[in-house]
């Protein structure tokens, strides 16, 4: 089946079961880590929740989700994971609650892909892959066939391999994940809370900047707009884990 047909039978898979409608966005989930993953996703609206909040994806494998018109959320990749027959375990990163399916988010330190689907197929998209809350793996989205600026986000560089002692998650003696400077050492300096609370009073840091300069077209803090969300109308998106 090609790639028309497919999404048109996606489509009318989902807008039987009264989920989309027929202008839906799909979005393609794709594992090109070397190990399964499972991701977790979290709307934020109410609208949908995708592949009931979380499943496996094996390695070079890959899911597609239509997505209403409106839909807003996120969604980041849990490694480590064992579950049991009824969804109950643990993962080692992006653990939301010790559920196979998601009802929260994940567990900082965690890469996320977040979206703000348009409200029609001329309106805007918003999307971003963020480092605020941390990196545990690689993670890009690419907009397909829509119109606008529609720039691929986020974060090919596996930053666990630089990443400073401090900011440092270990498990079974290795790094499995690098945390926010904010989740590190708690200061309003590193939060932007408090005295830093605004763009002009939160600046980046040192830790910020060393995200940014491995990762330029993810969010590295909380003010990073500017360089970090991008937008596109009537697109698809494909998000990659462990993109090269």
């Amino acid at each position: 089946m090609d790639a028309f047909h497919e999404k048109d039978q996606l489509l009318s898979d989902f807008k039987a079961q009264g989920i989309a409608g027929s202008s839906a966005t799909v979005f393609t989930l794709q594992n090109q880590c070397s190990y399964t993953i499972w991701p977790g996703t979290l709307c934020g609206n109410g609208i949908a929740t995708l592949g009931d909040g979380g499943f496996s994806l094996a390695a070079g494998a890959s899911v597609q989700f239509p997505v209403p018109q409106a839909w807003s959320g996120r969604i980041w990749a849990r490694t480590g994971c064992n579950f049991d027959a009824s969804g109950n375990g643990k993962c080692v990163t992006g653990d939301c609650g010790g559920l196979l399916k998601c009802s929260a988010g994940g567990a900082p330190p965690v890469s996320l892909a977040e979206f703000t689907i348009g409200k029609d197929a001329n309106d805007k998209d918003f999307y971003d892959v963020s480092l605020v809350d941390g990196y545990n793996v690689g993670l890009g989205v690419k907009a397909v066939g829509g119109s606008g600026d529609c720039r691929y986000a986020g974060c090919v560089t596996d930053l666990k391999r630089n990443c400073p002692t401090e900011l440092q998650v270990m498990d079974s003696g290795s790094v499995v994940a690098c945390k926010s400077a904010c989740a590190a050492f708690n200061t309003s300096q590193f939060c932007c809370t408090g005295d830093h609370a605004t763009p002009q009073t939160c600046s980046p840091t040192q830790y910020s900047k060393l995200f940014k300069n491995a990762c330029p077209t993810a969010y590295s803090y909380a003010y990073d707009d500017a360089t970090s969300t991008f937008t596109c109308s009537g697109s698809d998106y494909v998000i990659t884990f462990c993109p090269s």
